[in-house]
């Protein structure tokens, strides 16, 4: 099982990516955030949700991420890295984090209507793909949740 190593806890990791889904919420996106982290504890890449801004329907908080870390690391494969994000992963991401060979998954809110890690579907963990990725759900949900509640009120 990877865990962090400089001292942070994956409650720490998701706090960092609060902050991303926060700064998601004030552009008018919907608020979520993500980070990865690298197995030596070091922060990849963060990013909340850019699809309205980038007018890319795949411009997922995960996305940007996978995006930017491969960049860093000069690899699509990212083996041995965590994923903080705030919402459980819809099927495009959930299929790029095991394209990626993610070893770990932490989020926040379930989401019951496309969530594609445990919800609807259970892509990290499917027995039909070639790499499983360890999936550990609920980390501060009731943040994440009070913050998609607030952010789709205030638009309602």
């Amino acid at each position: 099982m990877t865990r962090p190593y400089r001292g942070e806890s994956d409650q720490d990791y998701m706090e960092r990516a609060l902050a991303f889904a926060r700064r998601a919420a004030v552009e008018g996106e919907v608020p979520v955030g993500a980070v990865l982290v690298g197995e030596n504890g070091d922060v990849l890449a963060g990013s909340g949700n850019a699809p309205i801004a980038r007018h890319d329907p795949s411009a997922h908080a995960e996305m940007l991420v996978l995006r930017a870390a491969g960049a860093t690391l000069s690899n699509y494969r990212l083996p041995n890295t965590t994923l903080y994000v705030t919402l459980e992963p819809c099927s495009m991401c959930a299929g790029a984090l095991v394209h990626a060979r993610i070893a770990r998954l932490v989020y926040a809110a379930a989401d019951p209507r496309s969530g594609a890690c445990g919800s609807v579907f259970n892509l990290p963990q499917s027995t039909e793909l070639n790499h499983r990725i360890e999936v550990t759900a609920g980390l501060l949900a009731e943040q994440s949740s009070q913050l998609l509640t607030g952010f789709f009120a205030e638009r309602r």
